[in-house]
């Protein structure tokens, strides 16, 4: 969906809603191609690797770290997104974001790169040098979304990041009772995330430029590339300026709020 300039929402009363029940919402055109080429010119550098050469793809892929260069910062705080993201977290409780994360570059490989299984993106306890102790919590502390950025075309073949639609509800009702201390990586993905694998599974696709925002509780995962050109994308958080909270004495709650507070007044387990 593209943006429609000065004057008018980045996301619509359905797509809010939409975002609410199934955990996330894609923007198409929520930054220009040509920042999209500029940041790939940046990334062929330092994968090593030579875009016009197949040969040099031995991987199946390669993780790059965070990137402030200027396409970046200005892929990152277009005003599209900055209208989405007061949208769906709150006009003030957001932190605007100077670079753009981690690229896990992707690959055409037959080889099993390893890192496909479902999963949250955990937010705190990162001080702990064993990733799989890094906790997450029903209040999402240290994380308001979970974002996915496709610096290049991704079809369906190109390892799209796939999405169990609606999978934040599970989640927030298995934090739940964990409490403000959450759970841990390891203790999370013990039942390989069992409570949505009756969820519908839909896959991150679209044209560079687009930007799936989702609810920082949903369970995702990567997959093998079986395609025939690279897929650049980055996968940041955006931080929250102020704890997500569960229990607001003025009932404005964001979206992201809404989503986990709904979850849990649904006793019933229903969907």
């Amino acid at each position: 969906m593209p943006h429609q300039g000065t004057g008018t929402r980045a996301l619509t009363a359905a797509q809010i809603d939409q975002f609410i029940e199934d955990g996330f919402v894609r923007i198409d055109e929520a930054f220009p191609r040509a920042l999209a080429d500029a940041a790939r010119e940046i990334l062929w550098r330092d994968t090593g690797c030579d875009p016009d050469d197949p040969a040099t793809w031995t991987k199946p892929v390669i993780r790059l770290w965070d990137y402030a260069q200027e396409p970046f910062r200005q892929a990152a705080n277009t005003a599209v997104l900055h209208d989405a993201f007061d949208q769906l977290v709150g006009a003030g409780r957001w932190l605007p974001r100077g670079s753009l994360g981690s690229f896990p570059v992707r690959f055409p490989s037959p080889d099993d790169p390893g890192d496909t299984g479902w999963h949250i993106d955990v937010s705190f306890g990162l001080d702990s040098p064993d990733f799989m102790e890094w906790r997450a919590n029903v209040s999402s502390r240290g994380r308001a979304l979970l974002m996915l950025f496709l610096f290049s075309d991704v079809g369906a073949l190109d390892a799209p990041t796939r999405i169990r639609v609606g999978s934040h509800r599970d989640m927030a009702r298995r934090l739940a009772p964990a409490g403000e201390a959450g759970c841990a990586l390891r203790e999370l993905a013990a039942t390989d995330f069992a409570e949505s694998a009756r969820r519908p599974e839909v896959q991150a696709v679209g044209e560079a430029g687009t930007v799936y925002l989702c609810h920082p509780l949903l369970v995702h995962a990567a997959q093998p590339h079986r395609g025939v050109t690279p897929r650049f994308m980055a996968q940041p958080p955006l931080l929250p300026r102020q704890p997500l909270q569960l229990a607001r004495a003025d009932g404005a709650y964001s979206p992201v709020e809404r989503a986990i507070r709904q979850s849990l007044s649904r006793s019933d387990g229903a969907i």
